[in-house]
């Protein structure tokens, strides 16, 4: 008989993400991206789908709505193990379940290798950051490390507004409320009504998911607070484009001038396998509020131009998805097969690396030429040793000169014998062959 916990217990040995329960194939699953089924398991039957649902779900609430929806969102949890973030479903008939793996502990920004930006955006007093992405593609861990950097660093009160809870926040430096849709609040609308009369500094909400959500959290930030929140898009650029979809198109001026007014930055993420095939890593494209980006936003033909600012704008912390995967590169945590396959523009990426490389090369060459030099510089011409002034020059008899030694034709090269001056008296120094010094002020 199929047990659910053994199976989400292989699932973390193996260090998989999800778990996928369907009728009648084998349990299957994630592994950094792959999807394995599970070693030894039998086909699942429709009774073990049924039976899993009840034994992990017990909130009557749930129950109803999965029976009156035929889907639903949970949480579940095996003590002192992990937390799972479960969505529930029917497809032909049949219950189908899919478990994502949430770990207890959260990791910092530098252990999940995230750029110093997402840190300091974290650091915010006020206005509206948003983390886009596909679905799977890390965006609740980057929130989870941004939330426990202010928990750990800063006198806060948070209030997340989640669907389910994933991660578990205790209370550090901070106070953390986490509510539940479905068990704490009815709906991130009326959530999102209530929350300004927390007293909260931040708002986490989980997805913006309609027009009522997305002008709420746009007051909230208006208003003083600093709010997170996700979105289901592929970069910065299309994010800012969703938001103002959400409004009529008679309150699009209106929408603009919001996002442009609160917004403090844009985070957009992929996964990307790691080298050795161990893991995968978080590549970003992150945008910056400026106030360039702030003009770019209000004109509705600028926006799409808005690529060319991230590329431009790494003095203020901003970078491409292009520009992240060659510092990975660099760095040989991925492979240059696995950065194209992700890469926004592969051509483009393709000509960033090759730059890469003959700027690496001549910075190399460059190092052996100057490494050569000194070793150049340390042999003394004789010309120079010949005509010291230390030594001192001979005077010429009266009678005819006697012929040249051997060693005179280097001397005589560069000042024949007989053109030779007198040599100088010493109280009055030659004067220099070069032109005079130009006036102060030139």
């Amino acid at each position: 008989m199929f047990d659910i916990d053994d199976a989400l217990r292989h699932l973390l040995v193996h260090e998989g993400s999800d778990l996928h329960l369907k009728v009648p194939s084998l349990p299957i699953i994630r592994i950094h991206g792959k999807m394995v089924p599970i070693e030894g398991s039998e086909r699942l039957k429709n009774e073990d789908t049924e039976r899993v649902l009840r034994e992990i779900l017990t909130d009557p609430n749930k129950l109803d709505e999965f029976a009156s929806d035929n889907e639903v969102d949970f949480s579940y949890q095996i003590e002192g193990l992990a937390r799972f973030r479960v969505n529930a479903f029917r497809q032909r008939g049949y219950v189908s379940l899919v478990l994502r793996a949430i770990p207890v502990k959260i990791k910092t920004p530098e252990e999940l290798l995230l750029p110093p930006a997402i840190t300091q955006l974290a650091e915010e007093e006020r206005g509206i950051i948003l983390l886009t992405g596909t679905t799977g593609s890390g965006k609740s861990t980057t929130l989870a490390a941004m939330i426990d950097h202010m928990n750990r660093t800063m006198h806060k009160h948070i209030v997340t507004i989640e669907d389910p809870i994933e991660f578990l926040h205790p209370d550090r430096l901070s106070i953390v409320n986490q509510r539940e849709v479905g068990q704490d609040t009815a709906s991130f609308k009326r959530a999102l009504r209530r929350v300004l009369r927390q007293d909260p500094d931040v708002i986490l909400v989980g997805e913006m998911r309609d027009e009522e959500t997305v002008q709420t959290a746009l007051s909230a930030a208006e208003t003083g607070h600093l709010v997170l929140s996700t979105l289901h898009t592929v970069d910065a650029v299309e994010a800012i484009n969703r938001i103002i979809d959400f409004f009529p198109p008679h309150q699009a001026g209106q929408a603009r001038a919001m996002i442009a007014g609160t917004l403090k930055g844009i985070i957009s993420q992929r996964l990307v396998k790691t080298a050795d095939g161990a893991g995968r890593v978080a590549t970003c494209e992150i945008l910056v509020m400026t106030g360039r980006v702030h003009d770019f936003i209000l004109d509705p033909k600028m926006t799409g131009q808005m690529h060319e600012v991230i590329k431009e704008g790494e003095f203020y912390g901003m970078q491409s998805f292009d520009q992240h995967l060659l510092k990975h590169l660099q760095a040989n945590r991925i492979t240059f097969e696995e950065a194209m396959k992700v890469a926004s523009s592969p051509h483009d990426f393709k000509l960033l690396v090759q730059a890469d490389q003959g700027l690496r090369h001549l910075a190399s060459s460059n190092g052996v030429a100057a490494a050569a030099q000194p070793q150049q510089a340390a042999e003394p011409p004789a010309v120079v040793a010949d005509l010291a002034p230390s030594d001192p020059v001979p005077s010429a008899p009266s009678a005819a000169p006697p012929p040249a030694p051997a060693a005179a034709p280097v001397a005589a090269a560069i000042v024949p014998a007989e053109q030779a001056p007198p040599p100088p008296p010493a109280a009055a120094p030659a004067p220099p062959d070069g032109p005079s010094a130009p006036p102060p002020g030139f």
